[in-house]
């Protein structure tokens, strides 16, 4: 008799457990089980979409084929309009023993398939070998239906270069409420039919269709960060479609979905976590390698991570008080509190280039009318988000998460969360304000899912997370590996950032999206090396 998989006895404990919610007890269909089979049969009554691939007419995309998926608007009516989604493809180097096709996305959410595409090879090695390498713009970016919500473009950056995110004295509050509300009203006036329908889910029954599209009888999927969460929701709905689902970077779908407010707070305690990391790791590399250290950085000196972190404290509560300005004469830089802390926020993010770019920028900024204002504008300028990114973000945002449906409840909100972090916890908030002035549908998102979150495939999922993440932090990658059931999480231990990377876990995504190997429960993977140590 064939030994039973430990997983599938887990995951039939926690199917076991449901059930008394979930099935009925052998009557008829849940509200669940209704729900997930009619989202599932919209999807499945549109037609598959045909691919025409062609050499990508642009030149930074010209190693790549690109086509164009047609898809339903509204998938209540799959035989009504439809939206050209962007496709670009890798052709796998090894035809003879290509596997099929590795879908892979990009975060965000708001983030652009071509544009990633446009940077070089989509994924290397035995991946490229053995996958024709998909990626995509999302409805509702870039060339697949781009979010509008703005008159022109000059409007478009008026707004999002005024916004003042996070705001911190009353009249800035009010300024704020203004503009979410200014922001949601641009979007219903200029966003189309298309505003409707940004769900994840919406994006995930995509997702569905152009499996089809390539002729893959089951999914292979990678992606982190917000592109977890898209293949989380495709595997609660799409479970017996799954071939491998190899994700990065966890968001916890359950707080994201139904309690965003906890969520943000989750976030922020991840960045102030890594910003303890930061300093630290900043104090024992010493001037030389790290901008903000001090000369000498031994015991008892300002160079200790104690000693930085007040000093980091001190920046931000000068630029809290008033504008900074960062050098003197024609060249001088004013910088605000917004477009410091969401550099000093997003700089985090990276520790081999955005490290050393944060210790520089915090350094400049310290020494104000001595500062270097071309360093610190060249910092700044780099963490700039695109103002589209701005607009996708929003509105995928507002249809997936769980928000207070007042914009007057978020100074108390946003205090709420300063308990976590005093800067980053109203930072991640106040990004999300025009949520509460959104104009949803009038009935509400009918396709919207909000779990459980249970996968149900033959192979577990591969969850990967760096220990120190400073916006999807490792608490986060635990509670989604529980709500998922059937998946192995491996964490990076040592590891910093928001990007996972490295030897091992190259090698184990490669033997699981190959091979269908899972890792051992519990494994861990070491990081290459430690931030500051180039």
């Amino acid at each position: 008799m064939n030994a039973v998989p430990s997983w599938r006895i887990v995951i039939v404990a926690a199917l076991a457990a449901l059930l008394p919610v979930v099935s009925g007890c052998g009557g008829p269909p849940s509200r669940h089980e209704s729900a997930v089979a009619d989202l599932v049969a919209q999807a499945d009554a549109a037609p598959t979409p045909r691919l025409e691939w062609a050499g990508c007419a642009e030149p930074e995309l010209s190693r790549f084929q690109c086509a164009t998926a047609q898809v339903p608007v509204d998938y209540a009516h799959p035989d009504g309009p439809t939206l050209g989604l962007a496709v670009v493809r890798q052709q796998a180097t090894d035809p003879q023993r290509r596997i099929g096709t590795l879908f892979s996305a990009v975060g965000g959410p708001g983030g652009s398939g071509l544009r990633w595409a446009a940077k070089g090879e989509l994924l290397g090695g035995e991946l490229a070998r053995r996958f024709d390498v998909v990626t995509f713009d999302q409805r509702g970016v870039g060339r697949s239906g781009q979010v509008r919500c703005f008159a022109d473009a000059e409007q478009q950056r008026r707004f999002w270069s005024g916004a003042p995110l996070p705001p911190v004295r009353p009249e800035q509050e009010r300024a704020a409420d203004a503009a979410s509300r200014e922001l949601a009203a641009g979007c219903a006036a200029h966003g189309g039919a298309l505003l409707g329908h940004l769900t994840t889910v919406d994006a995930a029954r995509d997702l569905d269709l152009l499996r089809r599209a390539v002729g893959d009888p089951q999914l292979t999927y990678e992606g982190g960060s917000y592109a977890s969460y898209l293949g989380q929701v495709y595997g609660a709905l799409f479970g017996d479609r799954v071939r491998a689902l190899h994700l990065a970077s966890m968001i916890d779908p359950d707080a994201y979905t139904n309690d965003t407010r906890s969520a943000i707070e989750t976030t922020a305690a991840g960045t102030e976590e890594v910003l303890d990391e930061f300093l630290r790791l900043c104090a024992d590399a010493g001037r030389e390698r790290c901008a903000f250290a001090a000369p000498d950085g031994g015991a008892g000196d300002p160079g200790r991570s104690t000693d930085l972190r007040a000093r980091n404290d001190a920046v931000l509560q000068r630029l809290r008080d008033a504008p900074l300005m960062v050098g003197a004469g024609e060249r001088a830089r004013t910088v605000t509190y917004a477009e410091a802390l969401s550099s000093h926020a997003l700089l985090l993010y990276d520790p081999d280039e955005g490290w050393p770019a944060l210790a520089q920028l915090l350094a400049e900024l310290e020494r104000g009318p001595s500062g270097d204002p071309d360093t610190v504008g060249r910092i700044l300028s780099a963490t700039t988000q695109p103002y589209d990114f701005l607009d996708s973000f929003t509105a995928i945002s507002c249809a997936d998460n769980n928000f207070p449906r007042d914009s007057a409840q978020w100074p108390s909100l946003a205090k709420d969360l300063t308990r976590v972090s005093s800067a980053y916890g109203p930072l991640w908030l106040w990004l999300h304000q025009a949520c509460a002035s959104w104009p949803s549908p009038p009935e509400g998102y009918a396709q919207r899912y909000a779990g459980p979150w249970i996968l149900r495939s033959d192979t577990p999922a591969v969850l990967v997370n760096n220990r120190f993440d400073p916006v999807t932090p490792l608490s986060s990658a635990r509670r989604a590996q529980r709500e998922l059931v059937n998946a192995r999480l491996v964490v990076v231990e040592g590891g910093y950032g928001h990007a996972v990377l490295g030897e091992c876990t190259r090698k184990l995504r490669e033997r699981y999206l190959v091979d269908l190997q899972l890792p051992a429960p519990g494994a861990t993977c070491r990081a290459d090396e430690l931030p500051f140590e180039r």
